[in-house]
């Protein structure tokens, strides 16, 4: 049987793939260990390094764009809601999102996932005009060339949490995609000290309510925000045209063995708690089941001049040729 080189993120829905409890037809897993996982998105669209890699969506769309021989399945590992990811500097006098324009925000790099999803929905949500915004970065994009102007590089060193508490940014997103680390993603990559709140001098959150307003979002759009995908080398496609499918049912699968085992996410407390949100799979694989959310997605990021065409005529036209049941 053929190896595949597999690499993902911590995730016990996929976990029975991986420990070879589960198989994909005609192969062998050889699971690849990268952390932070965000590390290894660069290695495969910049080198092609693995077989099967976990990717940032958005970045997936900017790499086929510039012909880079990828090519994924509708497998998404891990969402995220996002109103509670905007943090306002302690004297800013941020009160309404639209109080956001033209200040300067920190996110790690442009394209991040959060940082897409956030700009669309205080676009769509609020009216922001994101394009005023100056968006300070200390991080490169995965896909190079898609800065727009209104981009500013951090160049002495400081992490995007010290420029927020010192007021020298207005606001900013936080963990991974802002002031929870520094620079980019790589081995032993540390958590910078997250502002704390409760003091004259802390950062605040531009919705105190987040959760509710994620879930009345949510509820109302039927969007629910993608932070991954799986992707192949379009190589291994060609040679083997099952090969999407296969991976497809594979991973399918171990979502399946992995809620016989931990009944209601009992294993993942925060998708759980997604799960109460939205009355559903936390993580549903396919592309009818995540129809609105790749619409939404595909649509912020040429809003946001990180691809230039705004919805293909098919979404399946993303994906390998295959079987995708909703699962």
């Amino acid at each position: 049987m053929d190896k595949l080189t597999v690499v993902l993120g911590d995730y016990p829905h996929a976990q029975p793939l991986l420990d070879g409890d589960v198989e994909i037809n005609g192969y062998t897993v050889e699971p690849v260990e990268v952390r932070p996982v965000i590390g290894a998105y660069r290695r495969m669209i910049r080198d092609l390094e693995f077989d099967v890699c976990e990717l940032a969506p958005v970045s997936y769309l900017m790499a086929r764009q510039e012909g880079v021989a990828l090519t994924a399945v509708p497998v998404f590992l891990n969402r995220r809601f996002h109103h509670g990811d905007v943090q306002c500097a302690a004297h800013s006098g941020i009160r309404v999102p639209r109080d956001l324009e033209g200040r300067r925000v920190g996110v790690r790099a442009y394209s991040v996932s959060t940082g897409v999803w956030v700009r669309g929905v205080l676009h769509d949500e609020y009216g922001v005009d994101t394009d005023s915004i100056t968006w300070v970065v200390d991080d490169d994009d995965h896909v190079e060339g898609h800065v727009p102007p209104n981009v500013e590089r951090v160049t002495d060193g400081r992490s995007l949490g010290d420029l927020l508490r010192a007021g020298e940014i207005d606001a900013a997103l936080t963990g991974n995609a802002g002031t929870g680390r520094a620079g980019a993603p790589r081995a032993g990559w540390t958590a910078t000290a997250e502002p704390e709140p409760g003091t004259n001098d802390s950062p605040y959150p531009l919705f105190p309510e987040a959760a509710t307003l994620a879930a009345d979002h949510y509820l109302r759009t039927g969007v629910y925000p993608l932070h991954s995908l799986v992707a192949i080398r379009s190589e291994l496609l060609q040679q083997d045209p099952d090969l999407g499918t296969n991976l497809y049912a594979a991973f399918a699968e171990a979502k399946r063995r992995h809620l016989a085992a931990h009944p209601d996410w009992s294993a993942t407390p925060r998708l759980a708690r997604q799960a109460r949100q939205t009355g559903s799979d936390p993580v549903p694989y396919g592309i009818t089941a995540n129809e609105r959310s790749l619409t939404a997605m595909i649509r912020f990021a040429k809003d946001q001049h990180l691809i230039d065409t705004a919805h293909p005529d098919d979404l399946s036209a993303l994906f390998a040729t295959g079987e995708y049941p909703d699962a």
